[in-house]
């Protein structure tokens, strides 16, 4: 998935946004928006991903999916294309 720029809420600086499933191991970041629709737009929301919400990724299995992230005090693991569907600013 692409990364994406847009305008930060103060105006000045642009924001880098990435895909979760992008984001390297033992990095930080802030959801900024969801792709998802429907059903699994409500599970990732029901796990937590919402804006604003600070995510790190703790490990990835050797081929890279699935993917562990700390949410809110919790370890989750995401499969990358559900992962792909929440954007990230890095911290």
């Amino acid at each position: 998935m692409a990364a994406s720029r847009r305008p930060d809420k103060e105006g000045g600086s642009m924001e880098h946004n990435i895909s979760l499933a992008a984001l390297p191991e033992g990095e930080h970041a802030r959801v900024t928006e969801l792709l998802a629709q429907n059903g699994m737009r409500r599970r990732l929301l029901d796990l937590g991903l919402t804006p604003g919400t600070q995510v790190e990724c703790e490990l990835k299995s050797p081929s890279g999916d699935p993917a562990a992230y700390r949410i809110r005090g919790a370890l989750i693991a995401l499969r990358r294309r559900d992962a792909a569907l929440v954007l990230v600013t890095m911290q």
